[in-house]
């Protein structure tokens, strides 16, 4: 991000599966989290696919007999932030970066007028130990991201995201100066409804095929090659390409 230029481009990502995979750490700290909530061992964890936190919480207590009160949800994340915190030491031994996300990030951070941050179903906390773990946080301004405690659906979350862009840089986002960097049909969906462009990336559980399908602006196999990440954002939020007003 230059500080010479004005901000006027947003690129949010993904998380899991698009920038890193902690698969491991993330399913230990959710059976940690059930204990500490219920007082029981997780039999079962809901399948993440894309999906926030706050639905996976209530999902996998259900599903494991538990019936859920008002409370459940806030007591749930407080407990998985601390123990995904006292985990944060494996994600780096357990966990990888994907193939060219720590490239992508800092090339994009090149691009004149360019602010990334995150869109990710991960509470707010372990979105950043995540990042920070394997260096990828430098590159990523937290502040103006939208996280999985936030109950909302992720194409509102990506309008939460693009006002607080603007509460802090002073310039309005939307799907002509937005994109999110996704790898599920969730994320494309989300950036359809929500207003940005979509930059889908099969290194998780959606093939090229099902991105192209779901109306991804542009489908990359991977991140590895960071000229061509740069280039696709470069081209999602020219002047010329962007919707009138």
């Amino acid at each position: 991000m230059s500080s010479e230029v004005a901000i006027n481009r947003l690129v949010l990502w993904n998380v899991d599966l698009t920038l890193v995979d902690v698969t491991i750490v993330a399913r230990d700290a959710y059976a940690d989290a059930f204990r500490m909530v219920t007082g029981r061992p997780l039999v079962k964890l809901a399948v993440a696919m894309g999906r926030p936190d706050s639905e996976i919480i209530f999902e996998t207590l259900a599903i494991n007999g538990i019936q859920v009160e008002d409370y459940h949800l806030p007591r749930f994340i407080d407990a998985l932030a601390v123990a995904f915190t006292d985990k944060r030491r494996r994600l780096d031994k357990e966990g990888r970066v994907m193939p060219g996300a720590k490239d992508a990030l800092k090339a994009i951070s090149r691009l004149d007028g360019v602010v990334q941050s995150v869109l990710t179903g991960t509470i707010k906390t372990n979105a950043v130990h995540k990042l920070t773990a394997f260096g990828l946080h430098k590159w990523v301004d937290f502040e103006v991201g939208g996280y999985g405690e936030e109950v909302y659906p992720k194409a509102t979350l990506l309008q939460v995201a693009q006002g607080r862009a603007k509460d802090k840089y002073g310039f309005r986002f939307d799907a002509g100066n937005t994109v999110l960097i996704g790898d599920s049909t969730r994320d494309v969906q989300a950036a359809q409804i929500g207003g940005a462009a979509m930059i889908a990336v099969a290194s998780g559980r959606s093939t090229e095929a099902e991105l192209v399908e779901a109306g991804a602006d542009i489908v990359l196999p991977d991140l590895s090659n960071a000229s061509e990440v740069v280039a696709a954002v470069a081209r999602l939020t020219s002047p010329v390409n962007r919707k009138a007003g």
